[in-house]
This record gives structure tokens, C-alpha cells and sequence, in this order.
């Protein structure tokens, strides 16, 4: 046994150790406010933060001390005060920001309580229906995705696609599937108020918190939701077909395709956003690649299994096994028209 390789490996499992706990913590700072509360009212000790949030001093006092030894919350050991860095407050209490984290953590938290139905799925192959889940993974979802489409659907995404951001100013017909909660579908009606958009998805509670966030964000006169199955939406003449980060998710992802085939234009465009991989497990062998890994064990996996056919393309697909998909669903054009580190944007044409 090499000493040093299971040193390495126990060092892994301390920060992990450590990460699973922190994640509960995450989620605790998130709902008292007290991130935003060291944003507002600055340094402070844990006394102060407590009385500022109403909440209990001693467990502030532990809570601050182990966000400070993670590297979250920022400890001036003259002062003895508590603060949080541009960066710690950008990424931890601005839920504008595309960096915001505690949504993440919010969705791994619900993702994680499956874990008895999810052993026994092993050892039966079942699936586990995303309407199963914890409802803190619908609002953790949205809260995890809605920054990073934020931050590139309007200005770098669609500006990749050949023809749409002009289709879109002019007016179009825009199906949204497996909206989720329409924070792609919203963020899309608000930059183009000239089309018509619908949002499908196939879990009412979700659909419903969609048409509640749409009339909030004034777009309800251009926007509906309507709850649909990817394979069955109604419709047909879509300009533009939009899929974000569901595609792998669906039983029948190549009947889906072929839906979205017979409910476009001749020159529309089907816009798939999937999570980054490589082609190769060896290529997804890494930070990124692990996170995504885990999350397809807990939830796509899972959710496509339920679902007719049970593909269970999973969350590391990669371009190769999705551009199959794709062209088997009988479209005759793919590529990949942008990237970011967290995920890979294709268009695909008639």
C-alpha cells in the first residue's frame, strides 16, 4: 500500500466530509438572511448578526466560525467580526448574480433525501419520477439555473444561433419545454416582447409557480404555461423550440426530438442547452464532471428510468451521444454554437 496515495485520498474525504455538512449550513445562512445581513450591516460580531436577524447567538457564533473555516464568510481575528468579501457577498447574497451558489446547495440538499428510494432503485432498476422529489428541489432547481441563463441566454446563447435573435425581435412563436418554473422562458419574454412564448412542462406545481413568477415579472400578456409532456406539447409552427438542461432527463429523448420535429416550421430552430462533457468518462474525470456525475445518479437517472423507453442518457452525455439523439429524431442539421464551463448549447434544424 502506498501511504502517500491514502493520505491523498483521506485529505479528499475530510474536505468532503466537511462539504456535506456545510451544504445544510449554505442552505440555513440562505433562508435567516444572514448572508444578506452581513451585506446590509457589514462587520459584525456574532452577537450583532444574531440580534440582526433574529436569531440564537450561540448558534450564529458556530455557524460563522465554520462558514469562516470553509472559506465563505471572511474573520478578523483584531475586531473578532465577521464580514463577507465582494466576492463571498457577490457569489452568496446577490440572487441576481450569475455566480449565486445557495441555489445549488438548496438543490442538493433535496436531491439527497431520496437516498433510501434511490438504494433500492439499484438494486430493482426502477426509476424516480422528478414529481417524487422533495419540493425543495423545484425551487432549488430554478434558483440553481436562473443565474447562468441570466447570464448568457440573452447576450451570448441565442446571439449563437444563426437568425433567431432577429426572428425574436420581429415576432415569433417560442415553445419553452421542461420549463420548470419559466425562469428560461420569462428571461426570454422580457427580452423579446415582440413574440409569444409558452412554457411546458410536466409537473403542475411547477407550471403553476411559473404563471405566478410570469405575472410578477409583467410579461403574463405574451407568456403561458401549460402543463405537457416533451413528446406530447401541443402546437405546431414554432419559430424557435427551446430545451434547457432536460433533454438528457427524458425516457424517449429521440421521440421528443421527433415531436419537436413535427411541431417546428420548416426553417425553424431547436435551441438544446446541456450540461459541459467531453465525449469520453476519462475526459469527465474531473471537479465539474463529478458534480454532474452525481447529480444524474440522484435525479436524471432516476427520472428517466421512470419515464417510457428509460434511455437515462444521464447528465455527461456529451455532443456525440446527443447529435445521435438528435439526427435520429429525424432532424438533418447539429452543431454546437456555444459553450460555457457548465454547459454546451446545440442547434439543430429540420
Amino acid at each position: 500500500m502506498n501511504s502517500q496515495k491514502l493520505d491523498e485520498l483521506l485529505g479528499r474525504a475530510v474536505v468532503d466530509f466537511g462539504a456535506t455538512f456545510n451544504a445544510a449550513l449554505i442552505r440555513i445562512g440562505d433562508k435567516l438572511g444572514l448572508y444578506k445581513s452581513l451585506v446590509s450591516g457589514g462587520p459584525q460580531t456574532p452577537s450583532e448578526l444574531a440580534e440582526r436577524t433574529n436569531t440564537a447567538e450561540r448558534y450564529v457564533r458556530e455557524w460563522l466560525n465554520a462558514q469562516a473555516a470553509g472559506g465563505y464568510v471572511s474573520y478578523d481575528k483584531i475586531t473578532r467580526r465577521y464580514s463577507l468579501s465582494e466576492e463571498q457577498a457577490f457569489a452568496l447574497a446577490d440572487e441576481t448574480s450569475p455566480a449565486f451558489l445557495p441555489g445549488a446547495f438548496q438543490l442538493a440538499l433535496a436531491a439527497v433525501r431520496i437516498e433510501n428510494r434511490l438504494t433500492d432503485a439499484f438494486r430493482s432498476g426502477a426509476g424516480i419520477g422528478w414529481h417524487e422529489h422533495h419540493h425543495d428541489l423545484f425551487q432549488g432547481t430554478e434558483r440553481f439555473f436562473r443565474p447562468n441563463y441570466a447570464g448568457n441566454l440573452v447576450s451570448t446563447w441565442i446571439p449563437a444561433l444563426d437568425g433567431v435573435g432577429a426572428k425574436l425581435r420581429k415576432g415569433a412563436s417560442v415553445a419553452d419545454v421542461g420549463c420548470g418554473c419559466g425562469a428560461s422562458t420569462i428571461l426570454m419574454a422580457k427580452a423579446y416582447p415582440n413574440s409569444q412564448f409558452v412554457g411546458f412542462d410536466y409537473h403542475g406545481g411547477s407550471i403553476e409557480a411559473a404563471g405566478e413568477r410570469a405575472h410578477y415579472a409583467g410579461v403574463s400578456g405574451w407568456v403561458r404555461f401549460e402543463v405537457a409532456m416533451a413528446k406530447e406539447y401541443p402546437g405546431t409552427g414554432y419559430d424557435f423550440v427551446t430545451f434547457f438542461d432536460c433533454l438528457h432527463d427524458l425516457g424517449d429523448p429521440a421521440g421528443a426530438a421527433a415531436h419537436v420535429l413535427r411541431t417546428l416550421k420548416k426553417d425553424g430552430i431547436w435551441m438544446i442547452v446541456e450540461p459541459f462533457a467531453e465525449d469520453t468518462v476519462e475526459e469527465n474525470l474531473n471537479p465539474i464532471g463529478r458534480a454532474f456525475y452525481s447529480a444524474s445518479t440522484l435525479l436524471c437517472t432516476p427520472a428517466s428510468r421512470s419515464q417510457e423507453v428509460g434511455l437515462a442518457l444521464g447528465a455527461q452525455a456529451g455532443e456525440k451521444r446527443i447529435r445521435e439523439v438528435v439526427l435520429q429524431g429525424g432532424f438533418t442539421r447539429f452543431r454546437r454554437a456555444c459553450q460555457t464551463p457548465f454547459n454546451l448549447v446545440y442547434e439543430a434544424r429540420p
